[in-house]
């Protein structure tokens, strides 16, 4: 398990780095101080490898608790939300980043994007749906297309923050908290400044 291990940090360590393409299983062998033959013993390919991370990345995701509640600041019960899955997601930039990359040239891979998309965005929509009991939500709001929205924010987000110092991912989080409390709730009279 320990060799596994090595292998799964080293390819996201180097995805994040290189990409997909430019990525080999020589070099990730190489970074988990490993032989080749290593890689082989745990994984058939590059693209097996990426896809066990990717299904990390899900596992993860699925077993995160999204459940607002009623809190006297509800934008701070949003920002812990934001805040917990992108602690999350984090660890998985070099994933995502080969993912995206891999996803453009492979139909296979394409398809199943599509199907992530489809299942964070369900959770998304359960999240605002839940969000959307509290008082002082918005009514008639259409809540599919605002998750949407914001699922195609934060996946974007996602393959950007490698690169981002830790201060503007904060800003970033802040930001899309701001975003999501005024689509869902109005301020109230003695809430505006």
């Amino acid at each position: 398990m320990d060799k596994r291990e090595r292998l799964k940090e080293a390819g996201l360590g180097l995805f994040g780095e290189k990409g997909y393409e430019s990525t080999s299983i020589e070099a990730i062998a190489q970074r988990a101080s490993l032989a080749v033959g290593s890689f082989y013993q745990h994984y058939r390919s590059k693209r097996q490898l990426l896809l066990g991370l990717m299904d990390e990345l899900l596992e993860r995701l699925s077993q995160l608790e999204f459940c607002p509640e009623a809190a006297a600041d509800t934008r701070a019960v949003i920002r812990g939300l934001l805040s917990r899955s992108f602690a999350h997601d984090l660890r998985y930039l070099g994933a995502y980043r080969a993912w995206q990359e891999a996803a453009l040239a492979e139909a296979g891979l394409a398809r199943k994007q599509k199907q992530i998309h489809a299942w964070t965005t369900a959770r998304v929509t359960a999240v605002f749906e839940r969000l959307a009991q509290l008082p002082g939500a918005r009514k008639g709001l259409d809540l599919a297309g605002l998750a949407r929205g914001m699922d195609a924010l934060f996946w974007s987000l996602l393959g950007q923050a490698g690169g981002m110092p830790k201060p503007e991912l904060e800003r970033w989080v802040e930001s899309c908290t701001h975003l999501i409390y005024h689509a869902l709730f109005t301020d109230s009279p003695n809430m505006k400044k």
